[in-house]
Parts: structure tokens; C-alpha cells; sequence
């Protein structure tokens, strides 16, 4: 006890010695001055914009809302200072502009309202005191359907490069399609739905990116958002042997060998998918028309089909010798 009243007397002592009544008295005024000077700029004019949040009501259940039923309006208001300022510090002082669908809808899947509305739905949350400058957008629209609907699958969209050595084995899409909403004409027009631009490079781990679908306007999609699974693997140089050369264009009772029967074949492609290959996943061809054509000593051949996944994908050699035989 005796401790903190030592403590305290000693406070006491450094606030109230004479230096520091000095101090105290200037930082007194300097905080009158402070509160003086606010008060004299709250009490300026000011132009300010400010946005006012604007919901659809009472929407029918059979109607789907395909343009954002939550949205904004961007109000420039011209006032005092301390108004503009309670504007901007308590959104509960505007509130929210609620449009009743059953009153502003136009038929055909649109909605509006007139800009006469929009500015007195405006006024009605304002103080007397402000004025209108602008309103943007004049006039509030909405656009919905009767619930007509198609399922389009979903891909990504901008720059995702992975580190120089590695490259994208998979990538997982969850969900890998989505619900679009919006007019006939515009459903039959949307075959797919992209995310927004991502944007992600030098990464060697599996990169896993949730994000926004991107889509036209009168247009909604459910969900609005997806993950998106980019997953790596090294790359690796490697050399796949016994890749049977077949024949293509052969009439009945012709047969062709060829020397080398089977190919070599370089190829780029991950660790984990060269596990899993054999020959009879490449295709190389060799064409019996061309060879009638040619009258050469050796066919050309050619590599058909590679598996995916596979990169750079070359024969060893591009010609062979070759034999016809009647069956």
C-alpha cells in the first residue's frame, strides 16, 4: 500500500512541477485549437459522392433476379461538412433503397425505375439541407427470367505459369460446371463461363486459387464462386521404345513391314505420368498412299497421336525401310 502512494506522489510531483504545468497548459490550447479548426472545417460546404445500397423486394418465386439484387447507387451530394461527414461514417443514416418488384417491373424480364423515383427515394434518406448534384446511374434497372436455366462447364482465365522446371499435370475445377441464368437468347449463347483474370507465376507447389466467375451483365451464375486446383509435376526428358508402326490407307491382301517394326520416341512430360505410360498409348503411322506416290527406297513415318500430358514428342528417325507383301 505504502508503495503505491509513493508511486503516486511521485506522478504527482512530475505532472504538477512547474515545467510540466507549462507543458500542460500548451497542450491544452493546442487541442482547443485542434477542436476549433474542425469545427470551423466541418463547417464548410463540400461536395461529396457517396453510394447508397439498393435491394429488390418481394421477388415472385417463380422469378430469378439475373442482374445483382443487392446493388449500389453513386450519389454526389452537395453539404456541411458535419453532414457529409455523418453520411459517410454511419451507413444506417441512409439506409438501404428497397424497390418492390411488383411495382417497377416492365414485362419482358426488365425492371425499372424512373429517375424521378430513383432521385425521390433519394431526397426521402437525405437531410433538408443537402442537394443533389449527381446521380449515377440515373435510373435503377433490374432483369430477371422465369427461371430458365442451362448448366455450361467452367474454365479458367489469365496467366498461370508455374516455375521453369515444372508444369501443370491437372487442373480440378469445384465445381467444374455451374447454373447460368438469364434470357433465351442469351443462354443459347453461352457455351461456357470464365473465371476472372488470375494471375499467379513461379510456382513449383500445387496452387489451389478460389475466385470469381466473370460473366455478361443481365447474367446470373450459381454459384459466383469456385476453387480451382492447378496441380505441378517436374519435368522430365525421357525415351519411350517399342511403339509399333502401323499402316494406314493398306488395301485387302497387302501387307507392309517396315524396318525398324517399332519406334523410339522422345518426349517431355511429368515424373508422375511417365510412371504410367507404355508404347501402345503413342501412335505412329505410316501411309501406304504416299508410299505408291513416292516410289521410294524408305516410307516416311509419322507420329499420330501422343498421350496427354505428353510435351515435345519427336520420332528418333523420320524414315524407315520398308517391304510389300501380298497376303
Amino acid at each position: 500500500m505504502s508503495g503505491a502512494i509513493s508511486i503516486y506522489r511521485k506522478i504527482r510531483r512530475f505532472l504538477f512541477s512547474n515545467l510540466n504545468k507549462q507543458f500542460l497548459i500548451f497542450l491544452f490550447f493546442v487541442l482547443l485549437s485542434g477542436v476549433f479548426w474542425l469545427f470551423m472545417t466541418l463547417n464548410d460546404t463540400y461536395e461529396k459522392e457517396i453510394k447508397i445500397p439498393v435491394h429488390v423486394t418481394n421477388v415472385p418465386r417463380n422469378v430469378m433476379l439475373t442482374s445483382a439484387s443487392d446493388d449500389s447507387i453513386r450519389v454526389t451530394v452537395r453539404d456541411k461538412g458535419w453532414i457529409i461527414l455523418s453520411y459517410l461514417l454511419d451507413s444506417k443514416h441512409l439506409g438501404t433503397i428497397k424497390v418492390n418488384f411488383r411495382n417497377y417491373d416492365k414485362g419482358n424480364g426488365r425492371g425499372k425505375v424512373s429517375s424521378s423515383d430513383t432521385r425521390r427515394m433519394i431526397e426521402q434518406r437525405l437531410d433538408i439541407s443537402s442537394k443533389i448534384i449527381s446521380i449515377k446511374p440515373e435510373h435503377i434497372e433490374f432483369s430477371y427470367n422465369n427461371g430458365e436455366y442451362k448448366r455450361v462447364p467452367v474454365r479458367w482465365a489469365g496467366r498461370i505459369i508455374p516455375d521453369q522446371l515444372y508444369f501443370i499435370s491437372q487442373v480440378v475445377y469445384s465445381p467444374d460446371s455451374i447454373d447460368v441464368y438469364a434470357s433465351r437468347q442469351k443462354l443459347d449463347s453461352i457455351q461456357v463461363i470464365y473465371t476472372e483474370a488470375l494471375n499467379y507465376v513461379n510456382f513449383s507447389d500445387s496452387l489451389i486459387v478460389d475466385c470469381k466467375l466473370s460473366h455478361p451483365n443481365d447474367v446470373k451464375v450459381v454459384p459466383e464462386r469456385i476453387s480451382i486446383a492447378f496441380y505441378t509435376d517436374v519435368l522430365t526428358e525421357e525415351t519411350i521404345d517399342g511403339v509399333p508402326i502401323q499402316c494406314i490407307n493398306l488395301p485387302e491382301g497387302k501387307v507392309l513391314r517396315t524396318f525398324p517394326a517399332k519406334a523410339r520416341i522422345h518426349f517431355v512430360a511429368g515424373a508422375n505420368r511417365i510412371r504410367s505410360l507404355r508404347p501402345e498409348d503413342f501412335t505412329v503411322i505410316a501411309d501406304y498412299q504416299e508410299i505408291m506416290q513416292e516410289h521410294s527406297d524408305k516410307c516416311n513415318i509419322y507420329l499420330q497421336t501422343v498421350p496427354h500430358g505428353i510435351s515435345r514428342a519427336t520420332l528418333n528417325v523420320q524414315q524407315v525401310d520398308y517391304l510389300i507383301e501380298e497376303e
